[in-house]
């Protein structure tokens, strides 16, 4: 099964979003990225972040905001410092890490083995999941296996749409029945219509776009189990900066305590997800 690639998912969801659209914060000039003691000195927790992968971090009244956002208030408070979020092209990121022009990486960033042996991924702050959803007066669709003999959409050309092809190859074999049919449309967005309207029984896309769709038509739909692989989200530290990686994996650890993460996951997403604390690094990763 293909993985998803963030970039191609980002322009297949969001390329009408105005998030896109912003111009680069041109604040690049000089070196922000530093230890605990530098942020505190400096009064200001500054992180690189590409806003453009709505609910986790996007731009809304020429402001970023998000899942992560929020998550990131509550870092700079624990600091007692403010934050700078600067949102970047995904490109620059990485390499501004390492030229230390900001003290981390916030943005939702795939773990990778390629990734993992040059720079230090944080605990996961999010995960991604391929889902069906239903309307919510759907009562035959409880799991994946359900979906045998019914229609299916989803988006054309997007990481759903091998993720429905292989699924119907496991549907096949274990109930000797595929989907009724697979329909596919321009965006989500199409899908979710799609689904109210009663053209398709079921919609596939990744959990973050569900949750967006769920919020702007609240009561209209369920999610009735997910299939697929999940995809790890993280966030980035400079290799030579372990306290920074430190720091956010015990304030995660400590939001998870508190529950004021589940609470956000509550906000953003409707309802917790199931982070992994350990074993989530790749073999020879930082």
């Amino acid at each position: 099964m293909k993985t998803w690639s963030r970039r191609s998912f980002v322009k297949a969801t969001l390329a009408s979003s105005a998030a896109l659209a912003l111009p680069v914060v041109p604040t690049l000039a000089f070196a922000e990225g530093g230890t605990l003691a530098d942020i505190k000195k400096r009064g200001k927790l500054t992180v690189g972040t590409e806003a453009a992968y709505e609910p986790f971090e996007y731009v809304e009244n020429g402001q970023v905001v998000g899942y992560g956002h929020d998550i990131l208030e509550l870092m700079a408070a624990k600091l007692g410092v403010k934050l700078e979020q600067m949102n970047l092209p995904f490109q620059g990121l990485l390499p501004g890490l390492m030229s230390h022009k900001f003290d981390f990486v916030a943005t939702s960033v795939g773990i990778t083995p390629e990734r993992a042996k040059r720079f230090a991924f944080s605990q996961p702050v999010g995960v991604v999941r391929s889902v069906l959803m239903v309307r919510v007066d759907e009562t035959d669709i409880k799991s994946g296996m359900d979906i045998a003999g019914k229609t299916i959409g989803t988006q054309m050309g997007s990481s759903s749409q091998p993720v429905a092809d292989e699924f119907e190859k496991e549907l096949k074999d274990k109930t000797g029945k595929g989907y009724a049919g697979t329909r596919l449309f321009q965006a989500y967005p199409d899908v979710s219509n799609a689904l109210a309207n009663k053209t398709i029984d079921v919609a596939l896309m990744p959990s973050n776009i569900a949750a967006v769709q769920m919020r702007k038509q609240p009561n209209a739909f369920r999610i009735a189990g997910t299939i697929g692989q999940p995809k790890l989200l993280a966030w980035v530290a400079n290799p030579n900066d372990l306290e920074i990686r430190k720091f956010i994996n015990d304030s995660l650890d400590e939001f998870r305590a508190n529950g004021k993460l589940a609470a956000l996951q509550k906000k953003w997403f409707g309802g917790p997800m199931d982070t992994p604390r350990e074993n989530y690094l790749p073999q020879g990763a930082i």
